[in-house]
């Protein structure tokens, strides 16, 4: 064969190539979730992993609560007019499962730049950081333990839930102390609890219901400055309409401005304490 053919075999491999993902493209943006489509399945689905009080999860009644919950059903029933479904899922999943349409909407998400590579974002609806939750009667902090150096140590063992925002901040800045990295909300605290961790790494909301579900004991140590300062907002596919998106976003927006999340936050965390009794 000519070094001529070659190149035209090539430059023809080349041209299909090109083609077939522009047509892959275009399938994936024809079958991208809106809320017309919403309103013709009757149903809007939310992914949901359990993190109190922005989700909240009864397993005995599958029960489906929080500040987060709340906004997904009242966007459903109120504003789009349709049912709401919850689809229970893990931290480690609820990106991919957005991705392939299991859910038209990821609850409780930290709008974070890695997380932005593979979906885009509502407007943030509560601010979020990191802090650590600890026993004061832990023979282990003899000091009071006041920055980040003063618990990474060897020696030293942090429950979090694996692949949150929680994880990835406490393991970029924690380099000698272990990270026991466990699949959910109870998991983590239970670990605390039992003293096989040392510290529990936690939003400062989902903390302070901790706080004040256990006053005898925990205590929380605060970095300075923040660790992992954002916002947590809802997860949408990146194909979205960006009507959609508005539309969303005014919705929210509104709740904010109305004093409807704050109402909700504190709805939210009367009913994790109530949990935890």
């Amino acid at each position: 064969m000519s070094a001529v053919s070659k190149f035209m075999q090539r430059a023809i491999l080349g041209a299909a190539t090109v083609t077939t993902l522009l047509m892959a493209t275009q399938v994936q943006a024809q079958n991208a979730t809106t809320w017309q489509d919403v309103r013709k399945a009757g149903v809007l689905r939310c992914g949901f992993a359990a993190s109190p009080p922005w989700t909240i999860h009864d397993p005995k009644t599958d029960s489906h609560d929080g500040l987060f919950a709340d906004l997904c059903r009242n966007f459903g029933e109120k504003v789009l007019k349709v049912k709401v479904e919850f689809v229970n899922t893990t931290w480690d999943n609820i990106v991919a499962g957005l991705q392939s349409n299991k859910w038209d909407l990821s609850l409780s998400l930290n709008d974070t730049p890695e997380r932005r590579k593979a979906i885009s974002f509502s407007q943030g609806a509560v601010e979020y950081s990191v802090n650590f939750v600890y026993n004061k009667k832990n023979p282990k902090f003899k000091t009071v333990p006041k920055s980040l150096a003063d618990i990474d140590k060897p020696g030293v063992t942090v429950a979090v839930m694996s692949g949150t925002v929680q994880d990835k901040s406490a393991t970029a800045a924690l380099k000698n102390a272990t990270i026991m990295r466990l699949p959910g909300f109870d998991e983590t605290r239970l670990a605390l609890m039992s003293k096989r961790a040392d510290l529990l790494a936690d939003d400062t909301g989902t903390n302070a219901l901790l706080l004040a579900a256990q006053p005898d004991w925990a205590v929380a140590m605060n970095p300075e400055p923040k660790l992992a300062p954002q916002w947590i907002a809802f997860g949408v596919r990146k194909e979205q309409p960006e009507a959609d998106v508005a539309q969303f976003n005014a919705y929210l927006a509104d709740q904010l401005k109305s004093g409807e999340v704050d109402r909700l936050v504190k709805a939210a965390v009367k009913l994790s304490l109530k949990q935890t009794q």
